[in-house]
């Protein structure tokens, strides 16, 4: 089962990562200046999630692959890693997928 792991930045921003069962870091979030937007970030990945419209698929300048993850109302709630090929990088949202809706929180901000 997959968990969200907030912690605090060396800027004193809030940040989380949503980790498979394996441990991999599957989707990190932009900075939060306040833990309790951060959580709300938790939530909205949670909702989002579900929803395939929701991820927009990318290629980087150097042809390696990676997605976003984005809010109804268009913003970024997270990001992936960097992936060799498309298979990876839509295991990558499917994991997510999979992963968020259950996801337990472990804060060690």
């Amino acid at each position: 089962m997959g968990k969200f792991v907030i912690t605090k930045r060396s800027n004193g921003e809030f940040q989380f990562n949503l980790k498979a069962g394996n441990g991999q870091t599957i989707l990190t979030s932009e900075g939060y200046s306040a833990k309790s937007s951060c959580e709300n970030g938790i939530e909205s990945v949670k909702k989002n999630a579900q929803d395939d419209s929701r991820f927009e698929k990318k290629t980087s300048s150097n042809g390696k692959y990676h997605f976003s993850l984005k809010a109804t109302n268009g913003q970024i709630i997270g990001s992936s890693e960097m992936y060799e090929s498309t298979a990876a990088r839509d295991n990558g949202i499917e994991s997510v997928q999979k992963n968020a809706p259950d996801a337990s929180t472990d804060d060690q901000s």
